[in-house]
């Protein structure tokens, strides 16, 4: 480009921004979409960062309680439970992504994996959640149109107002013309994105990578940049400022509203998943065949009798130098944990090929594709949600397996059968407090950035491939200019 181009092209530039600040809607929709951005910003952050200070106070006095019981008999301690706490992700200020919809937290108990709990959005009402002004909601939907309503008479107003001619007369070639009123907004796409990088910026503080900081800002630069190319298509290819408008808001629908829809209903019928009642029906008929652990002479575990015998050579549980219903209590929460673990994947693996047929609807819409990119390199994905699970339901199982052991090291047989005798035998059935102390830490924290840009990959491509098209139209409309 040469620099007589280069000068026209911010002359332009220069004569838009002149035009937007003599006009009362383009002041005041820059105006709007400044404030929105930032108090989003501030009102989300102050919001996560109490958030985050309550769910570590939580988990940890979530362990200090348990560790904390009296003498108790350790079955009674793996049915009292623990507590599991996600702590938001640093970038999650700006897009809570889907742990408004997931719960943040679950209880852990012996025989039964429970879901997340204390949703926000599934706690709120629907006017609370439609007032739920994310920065991630304003820059992926009302962003777009903001500047649709600023720039949607760009090229059109100079051929309405018949200064089009003159201007092409005066040398300035139509692709020119188009480059200047892009860098105008591409200078309000700026303004829109400063608040949202200052708080980019600011999750480094709290461990965020620079890689996913530059990811995330990149990635709406990227979007924002579609729709203002789409601007600049439809006001050069269309004659007339109400044509110009009426197309725009017409495509803003069909991207941002219409297309997740579509994109979230395809998933689910393409990938069809079994209602909750179907699934429990599922888990209980196969928890059947496992045996009652809490009932030592269920034939279930006759095999598990014969070979402790063998292994021992007694002739009786009672003659066995451990206790045998702590084995049977640790050995059916192994079998229940398997099948239960068998369920959970399948409906991740289900929830999983959902998510990956809604995210190919990012080639046809620019607004799937940010939102799929936004959750990815945040960290607050479905991926991570998932393995929240799987960590948490980790930590169960080891925690009770530990209070099993101790059931089986320090309890009696003969103490443990005669457990409900009188309430000197209830006192000499407990363990001492001491043996509560198996519990890990649990810090749960997103993957590391360079998984998420892996998994965000896709989402790049399809923003890269909106703008290369686009900017392959513009071109042929500028030669065509007139």
């Amino acid at each position: 480009m040469s620099p007589n181009n280069l000068s026209k092209i911010i002359i332009v530039a220069k004569d838009e921004w002149r035009y937007w600040l003599r006009s009362k809607l383009a002041i005041s929709v820059m105006a709007i979409g400044l404030l929105l951005t930032l108090s989003s910003v501030i009102v989300t952050s102050i919001d996560m960062m109490e958030l985050s200070h309550a769910r570590h106070e939580l988990q940890d006095n979530a362990e200090e309680t348990f560790v904390d019981q009296p003498d108790r008999h350790p079955h009674r301690m793996v049915h009292y439970g623990h507590y599991a706490f996600r702590t938001p992700a640093p970038l999650s200020i700006l897009d809570p992504g889907i742990d408004a919809y997931t719960g943040n937290s679950i209880f852990l108990e012996g025989h039964r994996q429970n879901s997340a709990m204390f949703a926000d959005q599934k706690q709120g009402t629907a006017l609370t959640q439609l007032g739920s002004l994310t920065p991630a909601f304003i820059l992926q939907t009302l962003a777009p149109l903001l500047l649709i309503l600023i720039g949607y008479s760009s090229v059109s107003r100079e051929r309405e107002s018949q200064t089009l001619t003159y201007l092409l007369s005066q040398g300035t070639s139509g692709n020119t013309l188009i480059l200047g009123k892009g860098l105008a907004l591409l200078s309000v796409i700026g303004l829109i994105l400063a608040p949202l990088a200052v708080a980019a910026l600011i999750s480094l503080h709290d461990g965020e990578s620079i890689t996913a900081v530059f990811a995330f800002i990149l990635g709406y630069g990227l979007y924002l940049s579609v729709w203002a190319l789409l601007v600049l298509f439809f006001s050069s290819a269309l004659s007339k400022n109400s044509e110009s408008f009426t197309a725009l808001a017409f495509v803003w629908i069909l991207l941002c509203v219409v297309m997740p829809r579509v994109a979230s209903t395809t998933a689910a019928t393409s990938v069809p998943s079994a209602g909750k009642l179907e699934t429990d029906f599922a888990v209980i008929a196969e928890l059947r065949k496992l045996g009652d652990g809490h009932n030592a002479a269920d034939p279930a575990f006759d095999k598990l009798k014969a070979s402790l015998l063998e292994k021992y050579n007694v002739d009786s549980i009672e003659q066995l130098p451990i206790n045998y219903r702590g084995v049977i209590a640790s050995s059916a929460e192994a079998e229940l944990t398997h099948v239960l673990n068998e369920f959970a994947e399948q409906r991740m693996q289900t929830e999983l090929s959902q998510t990956h047929v809604s995210r190919q609807f990012g080639w046809l819409s620019p607004m799937v594709a940010i939102r799929s990119l936004s959750m990815l390199v945040v960290g607050t994905s479905i991926e991570t949600h998932h393995r929240f699970l799987r960590e948490a339901e980790a930590l169960r199982f080891e925690f009770v397996q530990a209070l099993n052991k101790v059931h089986v090291e320090k309890l009696s047989y003969e103490d443990d059968m005669n457990r409900n005798k009188d309430a000197a035998a209830t006192q000499k059935a407990r363990v001492g407090a001491e043996n509560w102390q198996v519990l890990e830490d649990f810090n749960f924290e997103v993957d590391k950035a360079k998984q998420r840009m892996q998994r965000s990959l896709a989402a790049f491509l399809q923003l890269l491939l909106w703008i290369v098209l686009l900017v392959v139209a513009i071109r042929t409309i500028g030669k065509r200019l007139i």
